[in-house]
C-alpha cells in the first residue's frame, strides 16, 4: 500500500510519505545521470562532480513532482476535498483524496493544476539555463535537464488516459457533457487501460530491438498505468454500492463486554473458541478501558495466556480508531483497508454501541453487487 513509508512532515497541513520503493528509483535516476547523460555531456567532468550533480537533480527533480502533486492537494482542498496524504513512490507521486470531486469543474482545475505547474518550473529552469549567463556550468546542466524533464512531465501527464491528468480531464469533459460520473470513469479507465496495453506493447519491443532498460522500464510504465486504471474505476463503483448506507445499518450491537483481570487463556476458551467472536470491548465499572481482539492476543506468547490479563493487552480505547454510527461506509471501508484490520469500534457518547467486521462489510457489497447496486 502506498500508506506506508516514511513520513518527512507536512506541507499545508498535508502529510508527506516517501514510499519504500522512492529509494529504488531515486538510486536508478542518480546512476543514470551520473553515469549517463552527464558523464557523456560533460566529459570533463569527474566521478564525483557527476555524482553529486546526478544526486542534485534527481532531488530536485522529486521536489518537482512534489510541488506537481501538491498544486493537486491545494485545488482539491479549496475545493473542501479532504487529502489524506502526498505519497512519492517509484513511479512518481500521487495525491490520496478522501473523496471524488462533486463537479466536473472541479475536477477540470485539479487535473490541469498538476500539469500547469510542471510547465511553469520547467520555464523557470529553463530561463537559468539561457539567461544566468554567469552561472556555474554545474547549475546550468542541472536546470537544463530538470527544466525539459518538467516539460516532458506535463507531456507525460496530460495523455488522455485515466488516471493521469489527461485522463481526469477527459474525465471531466465527458462528466460535464453527460452528467453521469460513473460512465465518464468508464470510458476514460478503458481509454488509461487502452494506453497503458500500448505502452507494454512498445516496451516489449523494445526489449527486442535491444533496448531492454528503456523497454522494461516502458513495459513497467504501462502495467502500472493499466492496473491503476482499472483500480480507479473498481473504486469508484464500490463508492456508488456504498453510497447513501451508514455504518449503523451494519454494526453488530451484540458485543459482549469483559473485565480487565480476566485472562488471555480464560478469554480464548470461555469466549473466542466457543462463540467464535475475534473482538470484545473491556469495560469496567461501565467505563470502556479498551479492545481486544485477536490481533492483540496472537501478540502476546502463549505461554504468557494463563498469566497475562485482558486488561495488559488490549488496546487502549484512546488509540482506538472508530467511528460514529452516522458515519458513511465508504469512510468505513477506507479506515479498514488503510489500518489492515478487520473490525472496527462504532462509538457513541464514549461507549462502545457496536462493531462493524470486514466481511460483514465485503458480505454486504457482495450482495449489493448481485442485486444491480
Amino acid at each position: 500500500m502506498l500508506t506506508e513509508g516514511i513520513s518527512i512532515g507536512k506541507v499545508f497541513g498535508i502529510p508527506l510519505r516517501l514510499h519504500y520503493s522512492w529509494f529504488i528509483i531515486f538510486v536508478l535516476i542518480v546512476w543514470s545521470l551520473a553515469a549517463g547523460y552527464f558523464s557523456a555531456t560533460y566529459p570533463h567532468w569527474g566521478t564525483a562532480a557527476s555524482i553529486a550533480a546526478g544526486v542534485v537533480t534527481s532531488l530536485l527533480f522529486f521536489g518537482s513532482v512534489l510541488v506537481h502533486e501538491l498544486m493537486h492537494s491545494l485545488v482539491a482542498q479549496a475545493a473542501g476535498i479532504p487529502i489524506h496524504s502526498i505519497n512519492l513512490f517509484i513511479f512518481g507521486g500521487v495525491s490520496q483524496m478522501t473523496e471524488e470531486p462533486k463537479q466536473p469543474q472541479i475536477e477540470l482545475r485539479m487535473a490541469l493544476a498538476g500539469p500547469l505547474s510542471s510547465l511553469v518550473l520547467g520555464g523557470i529552469f529553463l530561463a537559468i539555463w539561457y539567461w544566468v549567463i554567469d552561472a556555474p556550468e554545474f547549475i546550468k546542466a542541472i536546470s537544463f535537464w530538470l527544466g525539459w524533464i518538467n516539460i516532458l512531465l506535463a507531456g507525460f501527464n496530460l495523455i488522455p488516459g485515466f488516471p493521469l491528468d489527461g485522463g481526469r480531464v477527459l474525465r471531466s469533459l465527458l462528466w460535464w457533457q453527460n452528467r453521469d460520473l460513473r460512465k465518464s470513469t468508464r470510458i476514460a479507465s478503458n481509454v488509461g487501460r487502452g494506453i497503458g496495453y500500448l505502452l507494454i506493447l512498445l516496451g516489449i519491443a523494445m526489449i527486442f530491438l535491444g533496448a531492454w532498460i528503456n523497454g522494461l522500464w516502458l513495459a513497467f510504465i504501462g502495467w502500472f498505468l493499466e492496473n491503476a486504471a482499472a483500480n480507479s474505476y473498481r473504486q469508484l463503483a464500490l463508492q456508488d454500492i456504498l453510497k447513501g448506507h451508514k455504518a449503523s445499518e451494519l454494526m453488530n450491537e451484540d458485543c459482549p463486554i469483559v473485565q480487565p483481570e480476566l485472562t488471555i487463556q480464560h478469554l480464548v476458551n470461555e469466549q473466542i473458541l466457543t462463540s467464535g467472536r475475534r473482538c470484545f470491548p473491556v469495560v469496567q465499572q461501565s467505563r470502556v478501558l479498551g479492545l481486544i481482539t485477536i490481533h492483540d492476543i496472537k501478540a502476546v506468547p502463549r505461554e504468557q495466556w494463563p498469566t497475562k490479563t485482558v486488561g495488559e493487552a488490549m488496546t487502549p480505547f484512546a488509540k482506538l480508531r472508530s467511528v460514529s454510527p452516522d458515519e458513511k461506509l465508504s469512510t468505513v471501508m477506507r479506515i479498514l483497508t488503510e489500518q489492515n484490520i478487520n473490525q472496527l469500534p462504532v462509538v457513541k457518547d464514549g461507549n462502545i454501541i457496536g462493531m462493524i467486521a470486514r466481511d460483514n462489510l465485503l458480505s454486504f457489497i457482495g450482495i449489493r453487487s448481485e442485486l444491480g447496486n
